[in-house]
């Protein structure tokens, strides 16, 4: 066990490494001059080789990858021989000069909106998708298990952006079920000072995500169900005389759960790094909308640093998976 533990967080360390080489490769070496961008289109020689003294990228390459690296580990200062010089703490992802912040600070107050939305729909898909998943396995050849089957084929072929759409014109302009968000003031509420808010906020995005999701997971329990309930051992426990469900849920899903167990821990990853569409659609100040607007303005040190942090949610994701296995599938062992 630690031995595995030794490798896994090793190889863990060296993905973050080759990540923040390729993140620095990717938003350093683009075509083209970051400090035209900043510039705009009325610029002067003498602007933008100041723009380059203030971003600092008149120094070397290897050493702007050596104080982007430190900077995460040790902070870093910006622009040290100006007047004012950006002092960044760490863990510093970079400095955002089209919004003279910190990326850490940007990030730090779109993430829990971000957070909130994949946990919700994370547990909406994994309830109904299981659920429908194992019904639709125990009905097999029979019209409930073609009725989860269409379901699912339905939800899985259809675009978050057209649910999202469907649901924002019937539900909030149509219906007004629910009141209609205003980016950026009142298109979050905390759910814990405003819980009423919250929910009216979160519960669309929610079924937005959880309905593709979920469709996934409805075909991949039931053929994972499927698969197991074949098996020797269990039906060896049904002719020990063991009460169906304990049959299902404890011998049956749970030798089943590996590739759910991995699907998940993924899928929540990525949606942890920003659900860009949903967060857009429903005016939630998310990581999604976060990086949306930074393309659109160009602002590659916030861009990098969203891209850094969300790529590295995944790796850890990985590894977390990985050590679940154990847990889930009797049959895994750790060596």
């Amino acid at each position: 066990m630690i031995g595995y533990l030794i490798r896994r967080v090793t190889l863990m360390v060296a993905l973050l490494f080759l990540v923040t080489v390729a993140v620095f490769v990717l938003f350093n070496l683009v075509p083209g001059d970051p400090a035209r961008l900043y510039c705009g289109k009325s610029c002067t020689p003498a602007v933008i080789d100041a723009i380059h003294t203030r971003m600092e990228l008149d120094i070397p390459m290897t050493e702007q990858y050596t104080r982007y690296v430190s900077g995460i580990f040790f902070g870093r200062t910006f622009s040290p021989n100006s007047p004012q010089p950006i002092v960044c703490d760490a863990p510093c992802l970079g400095y955002s000069y089209d919004r003279h912040t910190e990326v850490l600070s940007l990030i730090t107050r779109a993430a829990p909106v971000t957070f909130y939305l994949a946990i919700g729909a994370f547990v909406i898909w994994l309830v109904v998708g299981i659920s429908l998943g194992i019904f639709a396995a125990l009905k097999r050849g029979r019209w409930p298990d073609r009725l989860v089957i269409g379901l699912s084929l339905v939800g899985y072929s259809m675009p978050s952006f057209f649910i999202g759409l469907l649901l924002y014109v019937f539900v909030i302009i149509s219906l007004k079920l629910l009141p209609r968000p205003q980016f950026p003031t009142s298109g979050w509420g905390a759910p814990f000072t405003d819980p009423v808010h919250f929910f009216q906020t979160m519960i669309l995005p929610w079924i937005v995500l959880a309905t593709l999701y979920a469709a996934f997971y409805m075909r991949l329990t039931r053929n994972q169900v499927l698969e197991v309930l074949g098996d020797d051992y269990v039906r060896t426990a049904r002719a020990k005389g063991l009460p169906e469900r304990t049959v299902v849920v404890k011998h049956a899903l749970r030798a089943g759960l590996t590739p759910i167990v991995t699907a998940a821990g993924l899928d929540l990853a990525g949606l942890l790094g920003g659900a860009i569409i949903s967060e857009t659609i429903f005016s939630l100040p998310g990581m999604g909308s976060l990086a949306l607007d930074a393309i659109l303005k160009n602002d590659l040190p916030l861009i990098a640093g969203i891209t850094l942090l969300s790529s590295a949610i995944i790796i850890f994701a990985n590894f977390v998976v990985d050590l679940l296995y154990a847990f889930v599938d009797p049959r895994v062992r750790i060596t």
